[in-house]
Formats: C-alpha cells, structure tokens, sequence
C-alpha cells in the first residue's frame, strides 16, 4: 500500500496528498485500525465544515450529498474490517472507492461553483478524500491482481 496510483483526477486543487496517519504500520492490524480512525475523522471534519458553512438551497443539494458519501467511506471501510470473507472484504472496499471518488466529486462542485464556502477547507478536505481514494483504489487493484 505504499505506491500510489494516479486515479486520473485533472484538477490540481487536490494534489500532492497530506498522510493523516503518518509512518509505517507493523501490521495489517495496525494499518486497519488507523484507517478506521483516519477515514471517521475525515468525515467528521466535513460534517463540521459543511454544518459550519452558510445555508443556501444549492449548498443544501450538496450538503446532503457530501455528508452521505463521506461517511459512507468510514463506514463501508469499517464494514470491510469485519467482513466474513475475502470476496466480501472486496466487495466493500469497492463501496470505499466508489464513495471517495464520490465525495472528491461533490468537492469539486464546491471548488468550482459560486457556492460561498471556505475553498482553504475545501483544499484541505479534498487533499485528504484524494490521499484516501489512492490508498483505497491501490488496495483494490492489489486485491484484484492477487484473485487471479
């Protein structure tokens, strides 16, 4: 899990990924326990933003989207620690993924749209969902490659 892969993202408002959970892990163990931690408190801190920012009938459209797929990532990543076997294991970090690219989606709206919200957060938040999404997609694609 230490490579990247590029997921092809053409703004570079979300380049150059910061580590919230820093270092090498020991273990698998390890490594599970800190992404559950870092992907809850990812989507803690877009909750608190998005409850932070002004209410607007467009910010609420949005709003109410971001807040599902971000937490849908530490939830379904969750869900994968305690699958029963490894196809469900796949089977939900294929949701992670998908709920990242989501979530890094919804962030470009506000990044691009006259939405009035903080971009300093936005930037910040999605330098986060992008560092996740490349973790995330890399596992799926090393999970892929070993079923085979």
């Amino acid at each position: 899990m230490d490579d990247w892969v590029d997921t092809g993202a053409d703004d570079e408002l979300f380049l150059e990924p910061e580590s919230g959970y820093g270092g090498r892990h020991t273990s698998s163990k390890e490594l599970a326990i800190a992404l559950k931690r870092r992907t809850k408190a990812a989507a803690i801190d877009l909750v608190n933003f998005m409850q932070a920012a002004q209410k607007n009938p467009a910010l609420n459209v949005v709003r109410y989207q971001i807040i599902k797929s971000a937490t849908s990532v530490a939830a379904n990543y969750r869900a994968a620690c305690r699958a029963r076997s490894k196809r469900e294991w796949y089977a939900k970090l294929c949701i992670v993924v998908e709920e990242c690219d989501e979530t890094l989606f919804w962030l470009e709206i506000l990044a691009e749209s006259e939405i009035p919200v903080d971009m300093n957060s936005v930037r910040i938040l999605g330098k986060e969902y992008q560092s996740l999404l490349q973790l995330f997609a890399k596992s799926r694609a090393n999970a892929r490659v070993k079923k085979t």
